[in-house]
């Protein structure tokens, strides 16, 4: 005689827990959508929604009041046989090799100093980070009174040092474009100073001392523990600088407008002429198309190069 099958098991029912442990998660998921929705939303509306225009806009002649006429490539076309693009693609190129190196250096050093047991450090930290949140309007201002020719300090410091003929800065178109990297290395270090600052902080203290034990000085030991062991954030500071030094725009515009002459245009300047002040919203796309390609490219490369290095 067969045995008796055994009996199925039926699932238990699920409890008042399960349930409130689900509505738990909907609650949270909720709350956390309502953070950060209103942020997607203005990034969306404000930036995204532009951005994306801006890739069909560059090919059609439009000035925001009539209807946009497609063109084809007739703003690329343009692009490449205007001066004034060029000018303005060698300042922004000019600008970004003399900004970044000098601002990472300048920000790792105050980081170094800055990153010890000293009386005061706090204020010596704040110091030098404020330079960073100051009104663009304000520091402009300022370093255009420091610059001024003929009554700067500047020059009254150079001439007391015997220099009989010192430089014109933001007046000569030779002196004007370094005049601007300089201000923007004082006004940019601080931030960056901060990063370095964070990475330091991260570096275990026994590989410097194991360092010490072998004999190593203190250059070698910046040189073979420090640097290192600062690269992600060494990375991550030349990337975030690059992106800024293509785009700088508020600070050139304040200190020379673009002058003397066309000496300090640069490419996001030209993207305002063109679309803002003359109207040609086509021509500016396409412009602005330009500097975003050439940012991605220098983007890519930094990246490949950073991972070659890796492996």
């Amino acid at each position: 005689m067969a045995a008796p099958a055994p009996p199925v098991a039926r699932p238990a029912p699920p409890s008042a827990t399960t349930y409130s442990n689900r509505s738990q998660v909907r609650r949270n998921t909720l709350l956390g959508w309502s953070f950060i929705l209103p942020n997607f939303a203005g990034f969306a509306l404000l930036t995204l929604v532009p951005v994306v225009a801006t890739f069909g806009i560059a090919f059609t002649k439009w000035n925001a009041y009539s209807t946009p006429e497609f063109t084809g490539l007739d703003n690329f076309t343009r692009l490449v046989q205007d001066g004034n693009f060029r000018v303005a693609l060698f300042n922004t190129v000019y600008y970004t090799v003399g900004h970044v190196p000098l601002t990472m250096a300048a920000s790792l050093l105050l980081a170094l100093a800055l990153n010890r047991k000293l009386r005061g450090v706090a204020f010596f930290r704040t110091a030098a980070f404020f330079p960073y949140i100051t009104s663009i309007v304000a520091v402009a201002v300022v370093w255009n009174m420091l610059y001024n020719p003929t009554q700067g300090p500047i020059n009254q410091f150079l001439l007391t040092l015997g220099l009989e003929d010192p430089p014109g800065w933001t007046s000569d178109p030779s002196w004007a474009m370094p005049a601007v990297i300089l201000t923007g290395v004082w006004k940019d270090m601080g931030y960056y100073m901060i990063l370095f600052l964070a990475g330091l902080q991260t570096i275990p203290p026994e590989l410097h001392e194991a360092a010490k034990v072998d004999g190593a000085n203190a250059f070698q030991r910046f040189r073979n523990v420090t640097l290192p062991c600062l690269r992600p954030t060494t990375f991550f500071v030349l990337i975030m600088l690059t992106i800024g030094s293509f785009k700088v725009f508020d600070l050139i515009v304040v200190m020379t407008d673009g002058g003397p002459g066309r000496s300090t245009l640069v490419l996001s300047q030209l993207i305002y002429r063109e679309g803002i002040v003359n109207g040609r919203f086509g021509y500016s796309s396409a412009v602005a198309l330009a500097l975003f390609l050439l940012v991605l490219a220098v983007t890519v490369a930094q990246y490949t190069r950073n991972k070659r290095l890796e492996s």
